[in-house]
């Protein structure tokens, strides 16, 4: 579905991305792990157009996103669900996902498109808290609320940045049922993780960034196995 191949970017002079390359098929939930600061935002960020690359190509459905703005990305396809999660704290959770219908789409179900009925379904507790507004929400609904929102543009795939992150043990494991339930909807998901423990749980496979350069490329047995790999680039 998407293909990174050699991607070199850049934060003004600051070389952040050396030569990134991952890929994702159909389906996948697929973890990108690795301590603060080593890059794995900026890979997301670099797909999205938010950043973008110097060197190397984006390949999402048989199109380079490489130069692209990032609303045609996310027309194309690809949805984002940044770390602030960047909710609108003054509308209700309702409002919010009527703000992430895409341009020229009506909500209402078609081939299997997201619809507001939808999303409740899969998210009840996002139903219950629909006339609430996102400053009343807690974080783990935020998150809910960020993710439901992002897939009522209907993306093929999301790419969603340290959903856990601050999180309580319990609210970590909705997040992570949830994100597992959109992958079992049919979207593929690319998430950034620090939470070891928390990405094993959810994902097929996994990459490990450290210092801008991938460093292992495995499924969960590959990586349980790597020992050293996991003590020296990850927080466990």
């Amino acid at each position: 579905m998407i293909e990174l191949k050699d991607i070199h970017s850049y934060y003004g002079k600051s070389h952040i991305l050396h030569g990134v390359s991952l890929q994702l098929k159909e389906g996948e939930l697929v973890c990108l792990l690795g301590r603060n600061g080593v890059g794995k935002s900026t890979t997301l960020k670099s797909i999205m157009g938010i950043v973008r690359p110097k060197r190397g190509s984006v390949s999402f459905d048989g199109r380079d996103l490489v130069g692209r703005e990032p609303y045609e990305i996310a027309r194309a396809g690809v949805g984002y669900v940044p770390e602030d999660r960047r909710i609108f704290r003054s509308l209700t959770v309702h409002e919010n996902l009527l703000m992430g219908i895409q341009k020229g789409k009506s909500g209402t179900a078609s081939r299997g498109e997201w619809t507001i009925d939808r999303i409740y379904g899969i998210f009840p507790r996002l139903k219950e808290r629909a006339s609430n507004k996102g400053i009343h929400l807690s974080g783990g609904e935020q998150q809910m609320l960020t993710v439901a929102r992002t897939l009522m543009g209907n993306p093929k795939l999301i790419l969603v940045d340290e959903p856990t992150e601050g999180l309580a043990p319990l609210i970590v494991k909705d997040v992570l049922e949830m994100l597992s339930a959109v992958r079992k909807s049919g979207v593929t998901v690319l998430m950034v993780e620090q939470n070891f423990k928390a990405a094993i749980k959810v994902a097929d496979r996994f990459y490990i960034m450290s210092k801008g350069h991938m460093v292992f490329e495995g499924d969960m047995a590959a990586l349980l196995a790597a020992e050293d790999v996991r003590r020296n680039y990850l927080e466990v």
